[in-house]
């Protein structure tokens, strides 16, 4: 069977949470979002879990989430830190912040050799989903023009009653393939309207739109372009302490330049997270109903 490995993003700060989110005992017998994840991943079929940790998380990590897991699958940390930059740039002093999910996935690059799924370490996403991108993962693939993909979930049911969130809202094409990805960082419903806030305005959502909860599939030539683009980003905005090397911006380069193909798949996999302390206990009764 070909291998394949879950890469989980666990270094965020969780500013709008309040905390580390990652290592919060939300399920009914104190597990963490990250452990149902594991989980699902093991019955999916994947054989390593790959975590992107910050080296201060190291030791309450390996206590609270890899000593559950080493017996059971390859698991391995890898560190992200404000200062691991490329030759000739140095961290703003000001930045208090990681730099993003691309740089998030580039400091794995020699962790992992193989076709490679990539989540939030605090979202919940489903074991079909899981099930889907394994199925997907082991299927052949072609590095002159790779097919990637992405888990596609509706925008209205991602949504969190206790204040803005940021979407990858996508396009597709008629064969269910991404055309573009837009970064939306203020979305919210009032009522029955969903909109984002952005420095024009209001625009208006109709909630069906696809959108990436950060489930991806890849091949490893997804990191042949990831250290070129990050100094390409360091040099337009390394004086900006707030700015962030997202994936959607790194997809969007494949896209436009025509490198590879990102495939949405359809799933009616439930989606949910914990952006704010005011979704935990919500969050806490709709673990409580999983398997």
């Amino acid at each position: 069977m070909t291998d394949i490995t879950l890469l989980i993003l666990a270094a965020g700060m969780g500013s709008r949470y309040g905390g580390l989110k990652q290592l919060d005992f939300l399920g009914p017998n104190g597990e963490t979002i990250m452990d149902y994840s594991v989980d699902d991943a093991i019955a999916a079929g994947f054989t390593k879990v790959v975590f992107v940790i910050r080296k201060s998380m190291q030791e309450v990590f390996e206590a609270q989430i890899l000593s559950k897991y080493k017996h059971k699958i390859k698991c391995e940390c890898v560190f992200q830190e404000l200062d691991m930059l490329p030759a000739g740039f140095q961290k703003h002093p000001e930045r208090e912040k990681p730099y993003g999910t691309a740089h998030a996935i580039l400091v794995a690059q020699d962790a992992i050799k193989e076709p490679f799924a990539v989540i939030n370490a605090d979202d919940f996403y489903s074991r079909k989903a899981f099930v889907a991108m394994a199925d997907f993962l082991r299927q052949p693939n072609n590095d002159v023009k790779p097919v990637f993909a992405m888990i596609g979930y509706r925008l209205k049911n991602t949504l969190s009653e206790h204040g803005t969130v940021a979407r990858g809202v996508c396009q597709a094409n008629e064969n269910r393939e991404l055309i573009s990805i837009t970064e939306m960082t203020k979305i919210q419903r009032e009522g029955d309207i969903i909109f984002n806030t952005n420095e024009e305005g209001r625009v208006a959502l109709t909630g069906e739109e696809p959108v990436s909860m950060n489930f991806w599939g890849f091949t490893p030539y997804f990191f042949t372009f990831l250290n070129t683009l990050f100094i390409q980003f360091l040099k337009e905005n390394n004086d900006n302490p707030k700015s962030e090397f997202p994936i959607p911006a790194v997809i969007n380069h494949f896209i436009d330049n025509h490198l590879a193909t990102i495939k949405i798949i359809d799933c009616d996999a439930e989606w949910f997270g914990v952006t704010y302390r005011e979704d935990k206990l919500w969050v806490m009764e709709r673990l409580a109903m999983q398997h």
